[in-house]
């Protein structure tokens, strides 16, 4: 036992030494694998009850959230196939006819009983269940080390609790404003000179590219979430997962936006030749204001992802002046583009296009706006829960109380033991 103890605390140690995700699944995997097969080997009638590491291995996933899911529905799934099995083997045994018809059976009851992706396990527990000649013993034998496999799977995310992922989708939110204030200072110095459209046209489809960046931060704000999600180390986890949501909304609007701006730039450049962009001092300003905005954006994300209160309020202060100052220079480049107009109205269109869509970016990002939202998207899931768990809903407020939310900002790991 004491061994056991120590190998418990040493995995433990070295989980908290390697958070990176590869790592922290291979080590939970290899634990729970290990656990269900000697726990097997002690319960099962079987000799070699591999089903059981096997259903740990599928049940473990990096968040308490889809451990649950997953061990509920693999357990569905291989209860559904044993039954499919039993009642094939008491109505015409196992032929080449009978193995097609309960392939198409074991699918089907797969999609009534709403397994997911663990409906080809239907399919194989039945496979499994009827080619042996002992099948009640042997349903009975994989019932249980699946259940074995599922519980070891949930037990290991309680002993060895899984990581909160939040560090890791706020350092993705960041990176992804420092590619867009990357892209923006770029336009912004080719606006101030004499642009080929062929280098025009390249800011563009970078901006085309962000959009693959947007997918990969989505892929691990997801991970975050679910692990935000019945997770006893982390309190006011919905506040949490909505600012980080919220936060990247604002980001990939942004994204857009710089997308059309990159356009807007094109079309100018081609409708222009060979003459620059923009005149002298415009285009020092229009450097200026896209200068002034790419900061902003990094600010932001800084915002949303702070994990402090004082650092929160620190990059709300610092975000507020950088969006007042851009607000400034946006003015000032509305007075430069009215006169530029004035003596040339050949893309007076364009002009204004570039004003309209700095104007967007420095709205999105505007702490009240950032508010205002923040407070729509708790409400909106506030009802949804209601409506889906009403009791539930009613239990928790008669207990805790109700409480305001408080001040919002972007904290998001504030509360985390």
């Amino acid at each position: 036992m004491r061994r056991v103890r120590a190998w418990t605390a040493a995995l433990a140690r070295l989980m908290r030494r390697y958070r990176d995700p590869v790592v922290v699944q291979a080590l939970r995997s290899a634990a729970a694998a290990s656990i269900a097969y000697v726990v097997a080997l002690r319960l099962s009638p079987e000799a070699a009850p591999l089903t059981a590491p096997l259903t740990a291995l599928l049940v473990v996933q990096v968040t308490l959230y889809a451990t649950l899911t997953n061990g509920i529905r693999r357990v569905n799934a291989v209860v559904a196939g044993v039954l499919v099995a039993i009642a094939f083997s008491q109505l015409v045994g196992l032929t080449w006819w009978s193995l097609a018809l309960l392939i198409v059976a074991s699918l089907a009851v797969g999609h009534l009983v709403r397994v997911d992706e663990y409906v080809p396990e239907v399919a194989i527990s039945a496979m499994l269940v009827l080619g042996v000649t002992t099948v009640g013993d042997t349903a009975w034998a994989r019932v249980v080390e699946t259940l074995i496999g599922a519980v070891v799977g949930l037990g290991c995310n309680l002993l060895l609790p899984p990581p909160v992922w939040v560090d890791e989708a706020g350092e993705s939110i960041e990176g992804l404003a420092r590619r867009l204030r990357q892209l923006m200072l770029r336009i912004g110095e080719e606006a101030a000179g004499r642009t080929p459209v062929e280098q025009a046209t390249q800011r563009l489809y970078e901006a085309r590219r962000l959009d693959h960046d947007i997918v990969e931060v989505d892929a691990a704000l997801r991970q975050a979430e679910d692990s935000l999600r019945l997770n006893p180390r982390v309190r006011e986890g919905l506040l949490h997962r909505v600012v980080l949501r919220t936060g990247l909304d604002t980001l990939e609007i942004c994204t857009v936006v710089l997308r059309v701006l990159a356009r807007t730039f094109t079309d100018l450049t081609k409708a222009r030749q060979p003459e620059p962009q923009f005149t002298p001092a415009t285009g020092a300003a229009v450097e200026q204001l896209l200068s002034e905005i790419a900061d902003a954006v990094v600010s932001f994300a800084v915002l949303v992802t702070s994990s402090v209160s004082a650092s929160a309020e620190s990059a709300e202060s610092r975000l507020a002046a950088e969006l007042r100052q851009a607000a400034t220079t946006r003015d000032k480049l509305a007075q430069l583009l009215l006169e530029e107009v004035q003596r040339d109205a050949r893309t007076w269109h364009l002009q204004g296009a570039v004003l309209t869509e700095v104007n967007r970016i420095i709205d999105e990002m505007d702490t009240e706006h950032r508010s205002r939202r923040l407070f729509e998207e708790l409400d909106r899931n506030a009802r949804a829960q209601r409506e889906r768990m009403p009791r539930l809903t009613r239990l928790r407020e008669s207990v805790s109380g109700s409480k305001p939310l408080g001040r919002i900002s972007g904290r998001t790991g504030k509360d985390r033991d």
